[in-house]
């Protein structure tokens, strides 16, 4: 039998497991077991390399697929019946803050082990609670199920990733142990010590990745200023524990006698003391990731094998997937895996002249060529993660980074290390609080450098790359021709036009209503989602939509009062202030949206069927109701209009029939009347609700009355977005389940019927 390098079987390896992103489907057990039966073949019997190759990748693709099975195998067996279960949670409880679910891990289902562990998070309102307690629980659990857009956050792919699949309902519960956890002390007795410190909520993210306390502000600012990553206990945190283990225990050896002097012990008490940092860090996976990593180049160290930086990032990356391989639907991971690979290819393709590589007096240099690097080569995450770019990073980075790294967070651990009662603990969390405010001081200058980006400029988050390749491989010198050409084409680049001629989308707000009908790269918008105190679907689902899509918003339309149809338009207005505002409110600055009113916009007829008169408050029945039309195709958007306003609407019958028809009042009993739905006679209709809502809407009598009609029923509670395309002389629907971007994370969990 031939043997392959390590190298190589890595490689086949992570690329085996690579499919777990993109399949729409999971394999079936049966091909699954036959893949096996190939992989044997081809390992044992067959001496050739290729097929060992072929072996390792079908051990990846298997390893990966069966990770994800047995997840989603979970998944449908703890879901919707009542369950006795023994939990820890996992929660860590801070003074004055009420989270809004806690977090538990189930240790037993009705009384037999849970192997792998899953954790589910829930509402609890019983006794105080802490990290470290053991509860016995009565639950009815569900799958986490998550909103989806296009541009917007996917959290039932970072749910899977992070083996957080459930949400539940807690019936009762008994406290087995009431001991709070060893972690669980130290969070509140480091919160106490810096209780009055203005930067208390970043310093115990910083110390221990606790970021409740952090305000939406705070998290801006952050993100904005492109320094997100230093508030997540990451590489960065665990290697300066490491690194500080190993300069204490190097200073230990001072004392000792010469021959007990040796490397291997300051290694190995590094990988400890990197250890418990892990565990006090909540064991976080981007925490462990770097644990594994740094014990795995440990290991090569004691080992005394030579391999170059490239072989240790892939054996890393291997370790990692092995160990967990849905962690390859992390976007923490892909950030660690490609910052990490960015360095070594930025040290390997842009090195700095060896002259600028020793003496102290050229760090300043050598810092800012770290950085230029990381700012150029991370743009593609940039752009895909956060769908934007800040010119400011490299500035934000350079000034808050070092201060961070070697002054704030070896402050924290020396404050840890010295124990909560100790008056040198209080001495470090002020020394560390103050070099925040040294860190933090420049940042609200520089966050207006943050830009958002469309998925148009994607291909552009390429060019730092191709910088360094083409500037390496001397390309402007011995072809400037290319080169050239290659500028020319980045600069005249445009994206493809669509082959449809206008679109509608009703996004997937939750429970509210939200339509965007876009044409040429503009749009009018029917009613703008939800709000709450703390945000609105507005600022997380409907303006991430819009601006990955490159859409500039011209008019909105307000269809009555409530706050899930109108909650979200100050949010929207003040990002696009020129955008005319249509309802049929009384307010300030607000067109008239009555019957009778019509207007052409882009080629597309507009046109009001009701209500007849503007009112101080608007509520279902006296919804705006506008039939939208090209001449060929037709909507007809109708808010939450009910049974009353639906009749009187039927004595307009010649204009009513339309294509399309958005279901009025989320599917509820109260409305979509036999007289109306046969006035319309649509070919589809179109519901805005959220799963498990309160209402249970849509209810299953009005699904069953449209598909009665044969009319085809589409909604958001079980395709995401929906996406109708006009064209010539057709017109089709795409969900993003289902046809937007299928994927086997974003499957329909749980109950066929559980919204009824």
């Amino acid at each position: 039998m031939i043997k392959i390098s390590v190298d190589i079987a890595a490689i086949a390896l992570v690329l085996g497991m690579a499919p777990l992103l993109f399949l729409p489907q999971l394999p079936a057990p049966l091909l699954i077991a036959g893949l096996a039966l190939v992989m044997v073949y081809c390992w044992r019997q067959t001496p050739s390399a290729y097929c060992q190759y072929a072996a390792w990748l079908l051990c990846g693709f298997m390893l990966a697929c069966g990770s994800a099975q047995q997840l989603t195998r979970q998944i449908s067996v703890l879901s919707g019946k009542p369950l006795n279960l023994t939990v820890s949670v996992a929660s860590v409880a801070l003074a004055d803050h009420e989270p809004g679910k806690v977090l538990f891990r189930i240790e037993q289902v009705n009384g037999r082990w849970l192997f792998p562990a899953l954790s589910f998070s829930a509402y609890w309102k019983y006794a105080p609670w802490c990290a470290g307690q053991r509860w016995q629980l009565k639950a009815r659990l569900r799958p986490v199920h998550s909103r989806l857009n296009q541009g917007g956050f996917d959290s039932q792919r970072w749910a899977m990733a992070r083996r957080q699949p459930l949400s539940g309902y807690i019936q009762s519960a008994k406290v087995m142990d009431a001991r709070c956890g060893w972690r669980q002390r130290i969070v509140s007795a480091a919160q106490r010590r810096t209780e009055g410190f203005y930067h208390q909520s970043t310093l115990l993210a910083l110390a221990f990745g606790e970021r409740a306390l952090l305000s939406q502000t705070e998290r801006n600012l952050f993100l904005k200023t492109g320094i997100a990553h230093l508030m997540a206990i990451s590489g960065l945190h665990i290697s300066l524990a490491a690194v500080l283990a190993w300069c204490l225990l190097r200073l230990m050896q001072l004392a000792l006698p010469v021959g007990w002097i040796g490397y291997r012990l300051p290694l190995v008490g590094s990988v400890l003391a990197a250890l418990g940092y892990v565990w006090l860090a909540g064991a976080q996976p981007p925490a462990v990731r770097a644990l594994l990593a740094l014990t795995l180049w440990t290991l090569v160290r004691l080992r005394g094998i030579c391999c170059t930086p490239w072989q240790i990032w892939l054996w890393c990356v291997c370790l990692i997937l092995l160990s967990d391989p849905l962690a390859i639907l992390s976007d923490s991971f892909w950030l660690s895996v490609l910052a990490v690979a960015a360095l070594i290819f930025w040290f390997e393709w842009a090195a700095l002249p060896s002259r600028f590589r020793a003496g102290w007096y050229w760090a300043p240099l050598r810092w800012l060529h770290i950085q230029l690097g990381m700012t150029l080569l991370l743009m593609p995450m940039q752009f895909g993660l956060f769908h934007g770019v800040t010119w400011t990073s490299l500035p934000a980075n350079l000034w808050a980074v070092p201060i961070v790294s070697l002054l704030s967070v070896p402050m924290i651990l020396f404050a840890i290390i010295a124990g909560a009662g100790s008056a040198a603990a209080g001495w470090f969390w002020r020394w560390a609080d103050l070099s925040l405010t040294w860190a933090i001081w420049p940042l609200p200058w520089l966050e207006q450098g943050w830009l958002r980006v469309g998925s148009a400029l994607l291909p552009f988050s390429a060019l730092g790359w191709l910088s360094v390749l083409g500037w390496r491989l001397r390309s402007w010198s011995s072809s400037p021709g290319g080169c050239i050409a290659v500028l020319l084409c980045c600069l005249t680049w445009r994206e493809r036009q669509p082959d449809y001629r206008w679109r509608v989308d009703m996004m997937d707000v939750g429970h509210g209503l939200a339509v965007v009908i876009e044409r040429d790269g503009k749009a009018v918008m029917y009613d703008t989602g939800d709000r709450w105190a703390s945000g609105s679907m507005a600022e997380r689902e409907i303006l991430p939509y819009l601006h990955w899509r490159g859409i500039e918003l011209e008019k909105i339309i307000i269809s009555h009062s409530h706050q899930d149809h109108m909650g979200g338009l100050s949010a929207v207005q003040r990002a696009f202030p020129k955008a005319a505002v249509y309802s049929p409110l009384h307010a300030a600055g607000h067109y008239a949206c009555v019957q009778g009113r019509q207007w052409q916009w882009r080629g597309l007829n507009f046109r009001v069927l009701w209500p007849p008169q503007r009112l101080k408050h608007v509520g279902n029945d006296d919804s705006c109701t506008i039939r939208v039309d090209d001449g060929r195709f037709s909507l007809l958007l109708t808010g939450d209009l009910e049974a009353r306003g639906e009749s009187a609407l039927l004595k307009q019958r010649a204009e009513l029939p339309s294509t399309l028809l958005q279901v009025p009042h989320h599917g509820s009993k109260t409305s979509s009347t036999p007289p109306f739905l046969r006035a319309v006679a649509p070919s589809a209709a179109l519901a805005s609700a959220s799963r498990y809502n309160q209402w249970r809407l849509p209810a299953e009598k009005i699904v069953g009355r449209y598909r009665s009609y044969r009319i085809a029923w589409h909604d958001t509670s079980r395709s995401g977005q929906l996406s109708v395309l006009f064209f010539d002389n057709d017109w089709q629907i795409k969900g993003f389940r289902e046809q937007l971007m299928p994927r086997w994370y974003h499957q329909r969990f749980g109950e066929r019927g559980d919204n009824e």
